[in-house]
C-alpha cells in the first residue's frame, strides 16, 4: 500500500470527543464514528495552506466547491447533480433536522427503519413529530426490508417522510437498486417524501455497489432529499461540512428557509477546503482506505468465529461499523456494554440506542489501525468469556 494506516496516532488529550470522553486513560473507545486514521495527505496540505493564510473571516463557498461535488458523484456514482440543487450546511445531522422542519408540521409521523442512527429520533422529536418504526426484518443472520409493513405504515395519511439510511448504520447493509426501487415506489405512491442520508456512501465493499436513491428515477428524483458528505470517508467530522441535495425547487426554498430559522446556513473555511481537495484528489487514499477497513472486519469475523462463537458478527456490506448480535448472552446491550466497560476498560455502543430492536446487540468501530482492533478484540473476549 502506499498510505500507512497501520500507524497509532494518539488522540487523548485533543479534545476527541471519542477519546476523551471517558476520564480513565487506559479506555480503548471503539464507539463514536470516527476514524484513529489521519486524512488525505491531500487534505492536510489543503489545510496546512489555508491556515498559514493566517485569516479565517466568513467563508464565501466558491464555484471550485460545487464543481468538486458534482463531479466526484458523477464520476463514482454516474449521478448528475447540478450544482443548484446544492445546500450546504454544518453536517448531515442539522441538514435532516431542517429538512424536517421544512417538510412537516409538527404532530405529522416520519418513519424510520430500526435499527437505525439514533440522532434520526431527535431530529423527529425535535421538531415536533412522533417517530413511527417500520422494523428491519432479521433473518438468516441479516437484515431485509418490510415492505408489507413500510406499505402499511405509508399509507396514513399523517405520514409524511421516510428518513432512510443508505448504506445503512448500523445494519451494514448497503441497499440494492431493486430494494431501493420497492422503496421508492411505496413512498410515491402514498406521497410520503424519502430523506435519505447517504454520508457513508463511499465506504461500500467488493461485492456490493451504492446507488444514489435519487438516481434512479426522475420521480424518485422529484420525491427525495439527500444528505451527504465527505466526514466519513475521509475522517473530516470535525470540520462541519455536509451538504443537501434536491432538485425540486419549491423543496429547496424550504429547505433553505428552515436552513436560515436554524442557524445552521454558514459553514468554516477549512471544511470548504477539505472537501474540494478530498473529492479532487483523494480517490486513491479512499481505495486504499476501504482495502484496510476490510482487512479490519475480516481479521474481527475470523477473531470471533475462533473465539466467540455464540455471538454472531453481521456481514458488513458498508461502513466501518460492526453490528454484533449477542442474544445467546440473554443479557441486555446496556448490561454487556458496563460489563465491557467496568471490566476491560472497553467502550462500545449498545444496540438499544438504535430502537428497541437493537436491544441484545453491539455495535463496533472497527476504523482504528489494527493493533488497535487486536487489543480491543482481547479486552472483549476476555470480558464475556
Amino acid at each position: 500500500m502506499k498510505y500507512y494506516f497501520d500507524e497509532i496516532i494518539p488522540r487523548r488529550g485533543s479534545n476527541s470527543y471519542k477519546w476523551d470522553t471517558a476520564k480513565e486513560e487506559d479506555v480503548l473507545p471503539m464507539w463514536v464514528a470516527d476514524m484513529d486514521f489521519r486524512t488525505a495527505p491531500c487534505v492536510v496540505e489543503a489545510l496546512h495552506k489555508r491556515v498559514e493564510h493566517g485569516i479565517f473571516g466568513y467563508t464565501k463557498v466558491p464555484s471550485a466547491y460545487y464543481e468538486a461535488v458534482t463531479n466526484w458523484f458523477m464520476r463514482r456514482h454516474g449521478w448528475q447533480i447540478k450544482e443548484d440543487w446544492i445546500i450546504y450546511t454544518s453536517g448531515v445531522v442539522p441538514a435532516l433536522s431542517a429538512i424536517i422542519k421544512a417538510l412537516t408540521m409538527p404532530g405529522d409521523r416520519v418513519l424510520v427503519q430500526t435499527p437505525v442512527y439514533n440522532c434520526f429520533f431527535s431530529s423527529i422529536r425535535n421538531n415536533g413529530c412522533e417517530v413511527v418504526t417500520n422494523p428491519l426484518l432479521y433473518t438468516d443472520g441479516t437484515y431485509r426490508i418490510d415492505f408489507d409493513g413500510l406499505e402499511k405504515e405509508a399509507s396514513d395519511p399523517k405520514v409524511k417522510l421516510l428518513l432512510l439510511c443508505n448504506p445503512h448504520n448500523p445494519a451494514g447493509r448497503v441497499w440494492t437498486r431493486q430494494e431501493l426501487m420497492h422503496i421508492g415506489e411505496i413512498c410515491f405512491r402514498n406521497e410520503v417524501w424519502v430523506v435519505a442520508d447517504e454520508i457513508h456512501c463511499e465506504l461500500v465493499f467488493p461485492g456490493h455497489s451504492y446507488t444514489p436513491f435519487a438516481s434512479i428515477s426522475k420521480e424518485f428524483l422529484m420525491n427525495s432529499v439527500t444528505c451527504i458528505s465527505p466526514s466519513k470517508a475521509f475522517n473530516l467530522a470535525g470540520l462541519q461540512i455536509a451538504n443537501i441535495i434536491s432538485a425540486n425547487e419549491y423543496v429547496r426554498m424550504k429547505i433553505d428557509k428552515a436552513i436560515n430559522i436554524n442557524e445552521v446556513c454558514d459553514v468554516n473555511p477549512f471544511g470548504v477546503e477539505a472537501l474540494i481537495s478530498a473529492y479532487n484528489e483523494g480517490e486513491e487514499w479512499l481505495e486504499e482506505l476501504k482495502q484496510y477497513l476490510l482487512g479490519n472486519y475480516n481479521y474481527l469475523k475470523r477473531y470471533f468465529e475462533k473465539y466467540l462463537p455464540h455471538l454472531k458478527v453481521l456481514p458488513l456490506e458498508g461502513t466501518y461499523l460492526v453490528w454484533v448480535d449477542c442474544s445467546a448472552r440473554k443479557q441486555s446491550s446496556e448490561e454487556i456494554v458496563k460489563t465491557l466497560l467496568d471490566k476491560e476498560k472497553l467502550l462500545v455502543n449498545e444496540g438499544n440506542m438504535y430502537g428497541e430492536v437493537g436491544k441484545y446487540f453491539i455495535r463496533i468501530n472497527i476504523a482504528c489501525p489494527r493493533a488497535l482492533l487486536i487489543d480491543g478484540l482481547g479486552r472483549l473476549r476476555r470480558a464475556l468469556k
